[in-house]
C-alpha cells in the first residue's frame, strides 16, 4: 500500500463514528491516533500534541516515546501551531529547529486542530522514516481527517 491507496474518506468516516460513541477528546485521539497509526503505511509515530499553558504538551498517541512539551515556534509542531497551517516537511534535518524526538524520524506533517469557536486546540502530528514520505494528497487527507475532528468532538 502507498501513500496514495490511502482512503482519507474512508477513515474520517470511521472517525465520526468513534465520535459518535463517545466524543470526549481523550478517547476520541486516542482512537484516532491508532487509526491512523494502524491505516497509514511507513510511520513512526501517529499522534497528538495539545495546548496548555501557552505550549504543546503530549497527547494521545502511537510510537515511541516522545518529547512532553513544545514551544511555539520551536519544530514543526510549534511552528505549525504558531502559524496555524499545515506543515509538509519531506526532509526534517533541512528544517530550521527540527526537534529530533525520535533520531529515525525523517519526514513529518502536522496539521492544526481547533475548537469549534476556532481557538487553537493542538496538532496532529504523524512521523515517518520515510524520506519525502508525505505529499498533497495526504495532507488533503490529514486536513480532511482533522476537519472531521473538528466538527465532532468534545473538548470539555
Amino acid at each position: 500500500m502507498t501513500a496514495h491507496d490511502t482512503d482519507f474518506e474512508f477513515l474520517s468516516a470511521q472517525l465520526k463514528s468513534l465520535c459518535e460513541a463517545d466524543p470526549w477528546w481523550l478517547p476520541v485521539l486516542s482512537n484516532a491516533s491508532a487509526l491512523l497509526y494502524s491505516n497509514l503505511p511507513d510511520l513512526n509515530w501517529a499522534g497528538f500534541y495539545l495546548m496548555h499553558e501557552g505550549h504543546l504538551t503530549l497527547g494521545p498517541f502511537q510510537g515511541k516515546v516522545a518529547c512532553i512539551n513544545i514551544a511555539l515556534g520551536k519544530g514543526v509542531c510549534g511552528t505549525a501551531a504558531q502559524e496555524d497551517r499545515t506543515q509538509l516537511v519531506r526532509d526534517v534535518h533541512a528544517f530550521p529547529g527540527h526537534i529530533a524526538c525520535d533520531s529515525a524520524s525523517n519526514s513529518e506533517i502536522v496539521v492544526p486542530i481547533h475548537k469549534e469557536d476556532g481557538r487553537l486546540m493542538g496538532v496532529l502530528d504523524i512521523d515517518s522514516p520515510i524520506p519525502a514520505r508525505f505529499d498533497e494528497k495526504d495532507r488533503e487527507g490529514l486536513e480532511l481527517f482533522v476537519k472531521t475532528l473538528e466538527e465532532n468532538i468534545v473538548w470539555n
